[in-house]
C-alpha cells in the first residue's frame, strides 16, 4: 500500500547517525543522500522493497512531529524489537509508553517497543507473535 514514509528533521546529520544505527538493527544499509531541487538534504533508506526518508523541510520552516502519528517498523523477533529500542536510546532517542514487551491489543499477541527519535517522531518496533 505504501511506497515510502518521509519525516522531517531539524538536524540531518544527527538524524543520519540515529537512523543509521536504529535501521541497521533491521538490516537497512547506508542511505542514499540527495539534494532536493530546493537545495535541502534528504536521506533515503531502502530495505526489502520499502523506503524510509528523512528530509530537511523544503518550505524552510522547522520540522515538527505528528501529534498522534506513529511510524511502525516490522521486526523479525522480540530480540530485534529490543535491539531497535536499545539502539534508539543509545543514539539519542527516548523510550516512551511501557517498556518493550508482550502486549495483546485485540489483534493477537504483539511484542512492541515505542521510542521518539531526536526530532520527536514516534517510532514503534513490532513483532507479531505466532499464537
Amino acid at each position: 500500500m505504501f511506497s515510502h514514509v518521509m519525516i522531517g528533521s531539524n538536524d540531518i546529520d544527527k538524524s543520519k547517525r540515529f537512523y543509521d544505527a536504529v535501521l541497521g538493527t533491521l538490516g537497512a544499509g547506508e542511505p542514499f543522500r540527495s539534494r532536493a531541487p530546493s537545495g535541502h538534504t534528504r536521506l533515503f533508506y531502502r530495505h526489502e522493497g520499502s523506503t524510509f526518508c528523512v528530509s530537511e523541510p523544503i518550505d524552510g520552516e522547522a520540522a515538527t512531529c505528528a501529534n498522534g502519528g506513529t511510524i511502525g517498523f516490522k521486526c523479525a523477533s522480540p530480540e530485534q524489537v529490543r535491539a531497535f529500542h536499545d539502539t534508539a536510546i543509545a543514539h539519542g532517542g527516548v523510550s516512551i509508553e511501557e517498556p518493550p514487551g508482550l502486549r495483546d491489543n485485540g489483534f493477537g499477541p504483539l511484542y512492541l517497543a515505542y521510542v521518539r527519535d531526536p526530532d520527536g517522531n514516534k517510532l514503534c518496533a513490532l513483532h507479531r507473535v505466532k499464537a
